[in-house]
């Protein structure tokens, strides 16, 4: 079963390639998405990548987070599902 990391405070110019490269010294990587901005599609300075097992993936985050890549310091952590917020948007009010 594959493991899902949350990778944050990427350099602007963070790639797709390099964020592969760097995860793929510690195990099989099986998806990389660096997230980007819809309207401008410069990235928004965080990403996904996919581990093809659980020890990989903790692996990833015990040799990962907090190294350099690309001049930053990156954040790696497991990511949490995605929270449900109704479709109401996230601006207070009534929820």
């Amino acid at each position: 079963m594959s493991y899902k990391l949350f990778v944050g405070s990427l350099a602007w110019g963070t790639t797709e390639d390099s964020l592969k490269d760097a995860f793929s010294k510690v195990g099989k990587v099986e998806s990389v998405a660096v997230i980007k901005d819809r309207n401008t599609g410069r990235s928004r300075g965080f990403g996904f990548v996919e581990m093809s097992t659980e020890e990989e993936g903790k692996k990833a985050v015990a040799e990962l987070n907090g190294k350099d890549l690309d001049g930053r310091q990156i954040v790696v952590n497991e990511a949490r599902p995605r929270e449900d917020n109704g479709g109401r948007g996230n601006f207070g009010g009534n929820s």
